[in-house]
């Protein structure tokens, strides 16, 4: 189809062009002090408060590694997307699963002690950018906490898990969602929440962890004027550094801002520190035309954990036109710079950049690229801004290659850091992202709103795989003391996982279709690999029980990485449940394996160029962020090219034009597309199954 071209084919979330080479260790740093004591445990998201992902356990070492094998693994009762790190606090392994569902399991056997479900109504996952993930719990003086997609903060009991109380972080009927892990910070858990593509405004929010009660609410965004202050901590700042550097009329479409993800506390200072996301839409000149930094978009900022009160901010990617978010893993330390220790912060967010910041006061100390960038060329020292390069704005009919893409050089998944070697271990991404300004745009109220243009990815097999080829994660060791890589492993695909590093000088890193890996934390060596056939996308994490140290990790398809997904390996039709994977020195557990359906295949293809063209534009605008590129599922949704649906026109347009399937979370479209509309994605889709093939899928 002489219609498509490569260029487009970028605009596919991601594609990317430059491969990493290892390279060659280097001495590492000083080590600063040693990290808190945990007991066995790992009692928070991060591990410590830190957030520093180091587990001081070295029974499991680099000399001893290739004797892991699978203790016990727990399957999920449902599928779907499946993000989390899991807590282990008293012998007990509490991790959530899709929708917000929790499971309390035995840390020895794998023995399911409780399980709670939130109950989610399935409608509410058509506000969920990336599917109904949840990215963990918090366990604390006998209380597990956990956010719900549809925006309720709960506490169970850690022993039955009964619900103890639950609140209501935000409106049902908003476009909001919550998929990130709540924290717990003396008395308070602390929630964020996403959803910019969808258009809301972003704001955290603190509560009592022992009543549920709201104590401080802090805003990221302002708000419409005419509907004056909002009565919370974060007026303040709105009023006299967000406001001004805001034009036009930004609160029609939300602003964005979300707090979805990272956060870090230090108990000393008392200060909480959190990550704040990307504008809405993407293209600044949508939401605010007259330009401005747009506070505080793709921010870190500093509160006083116990009021919210502001202290300070600093801004990343000041204008926000990318996508490029700073809600990525934020952790603390201390490091030697200068001859002088430092009490550091320290992040590499999507845009390319990695950053050392001043927890105390938020100076900024380094900002260096980690992987290949050519929106900016370096961040000025003394202004701490980046120094943008011509065309990263994609002005009006003029698009631009933008490095790294919207999904980052690195994203959601945690990195770890290592006060043996002094090297922060980061799952990073090379990728190039087609960024273009959407003719026309038109903003549809609870649905996704970006700005910019999302070409549909043609029927070619030579261009999918030169799109999968293109995409090149690795594993990066990165010296923040000396501003450089001390190594860089390669993996095959890009959509790599979170990582642990422990004593033992091992770094562990779920990587994408090949499960769970062991690297040696001072050369980037692989030294042990077992095969879940399952995505291991958020942390991996080490306990001891009874002697014995474990590594555990939760397991299962989900992303916005369809094109790389193992997924796409064996092919799926129907979504795949995820579960917990357990491994010890000389377990003797039996993997899991994967059950295969027979595929069904497509009816004959029959649309026409132009009917083809006009589904594979709807296909791209209104069912790719879930179903994937090219309708190549990544195993956590259905593959339409599987679909029951897909052989009768009539019966495939019931579930888009009548809600058939609204009670199962597929909302209806009738209100932006028509039949002839839906006829030409069923051509798509359709001559997608016969161009990719019809694969068997998995159960």
């Amino acid at each position: 189809m002489r219609r498509f071209t490569l260029k487009p084919l970028l605009a596919l979330l991601a594609a990317g062009s430059v491969l990493v080479a290892q390279a060659p260790a280097f001495a590492a740093s000083p080590a600063p002090a040693s990290p808190p004591e945990t007991g066995g445990e790992w009692p928070r998201h991060g591990l410590d408060a830190a957030e520093t992902r180091f587990s001081p356990l070295s029974a499991i070492s680099a000399d001893n590694v290739g004797r892991l094998g699978l203790a016990w693994h727990f399957r999920f009762d449902r599928p779907r997307g499946v993000e989390a790190t899991p807590i282990m606090v008293d012998g007990t392994l509490y991790v959530s699963g899709p929708w917000g569902v929790v499971y309390a399991v035995d840390a020895r056997n794998g023995q399911l002690k409780w399980q709670h479900d939130p109950e989610v109504p399935a409608g509410k996952g058509m506000h969920a950018c990336c599917d109904v993930v949840n990215r963990g719990v918090a366990v604390e003086d006998g209380r597990v906490f956990v956010a719900t997609i549809d925006g309720r903060l709960q506490a169970l009991d850690a022993q039955s898990g009964r619900l103890l109380w639950s609140m209501r972080t935000f409106a049902i009927d908003a476009p909001y969602t919550i998929t990130g892990a709540p924290r717990v910070a003396r008395g308070l858990v602390i929630i964020g929440n996403g959803g910019a593509e969808y258009g809301v405004r972003g704001f955290v929010s603190a509560y009592d962890a022992k009543t549920g009660e709201l104590r401080w609410r802090f805003y990221t965004v302002p708000g419409n004027p005419a509907d004056g202050p909002d009565g919370t901590v974060s007026d303040r700042p709105l009023e006299t550094l967000a406001r001004p550097t805001w034009t036009g009329e930004w609160w029609r479409y939300g602003g964005g801002g979300t707090v979805w993800d990272s956060m870090a506390w230090d108990p000393e200072l008392d200060l909480l520190y959190f990550g704040v996301g990307n504008g809405a839409p993407h293209d600044r000149d949508i939401r605010s035309p007259g330009g401005g930094d747009n506070l505080f978009l793709s921010s870190i900022l500093a509160v006083r954990r116990a009021t919210g009160e502001y202290v300070w901010h600093y801004q990343t990617t000041p204008g926000d036109s990318w996508d490029y978010t700073a809600t990525q893993h934020i952790m603390l330390t201390d490091l030697e710079l200068g001859g002088k220790t430092r009490k550091v912060l320290m992040q590499a967010p999507k845009n390319g950049f990695f950053y050392v910041l001043d927890r105390a006061t938020g100076e900024l100390l380094s900002a260096d690229k980690y992987v290949t960038v050519n929106w900016a060329s370096h961040v000025d020292p003394a202004s701490g801004r980046p120094v943008e390069t011509e065309g990263a704005r994609y002005p009006a009919g003029q698009p631009f290659l933008v490095q790294p893409s919207q999904l980052g050089g690195h994203n959601w998944q945690p990195m770890a850091w290592s006060p043996a070697t002094g090297l922060v271990y980061i799952p990073a991404q090379e990728n190039t992202g087609f960024m273009m300004k959407e003719p026309a745009f038109r903003h549809e109220p609870g649905r996704w709103n970006l700005g910019v243009l999302t070409p549909p990815m043609p029927p070619d097999p030579a261009l999918l795989e030169q799109a999968r080829a293109a995409m090149r994660g690795h594993l990066l060791a990165w010296d923040p003391v000396r501003r450089r890589a001390a190594w860089r492993t390669p993996h095959a695909g890009s959509w790599n996982g979170g990582v642990l590093a422990t004593a033992g000088d091992l770094v562990f890193q779920g990587v994408g279709g090949e499960g769970l890996a062991a690297f040696d934390a001072r050369d980037g060596r692989r030294l042990w690999q077992s095969d879940t056939w399952l995505d291991i996308l958020g942390g991996p994490i080490s306990y001891t029980l009874d002697g014995e140290q474990y590594i555990a990790a939760a397991a299962g398809f989900g992303s916005s990485m369809h094109l790389t997904s193992s997924a796409l390996l064996p092919g799926t039709g129907a979504p795949v449940p995820g579960g917990l994977f357990v491994w010890k020195l000389d377990g003797k557990g039996e993997m899991p394996t994967p059950t295969q359906r027979p595929s069904v295949a497509p009816p004959p293809a029959t649309g026409s160029e132009a009917e083809l063209a006009h589904g594979a534009a709807r296909y791209a605008r209104y069912c790719m962020q879930c179903h994937g590129a090219g309708a190549v599922a990544g195993g956590a949704m259905p593959d339409l090219r599987q679909s029951p649906y897909l052989k009768d026109a009539a019966q495939f347009r019931r579930p888009l034009l009548e809600g058939l399937l609204a009670a199962r979370g597929m909302p209806g479209f009738a209100d932006v597309l028509t039949a002839a509309d839906v006829d030409a994605i069923r051509h798509y889709i359709i001559r997608m199954a016969h161009t990719f093939g019809n694969l068997p899928a998995q159960d």
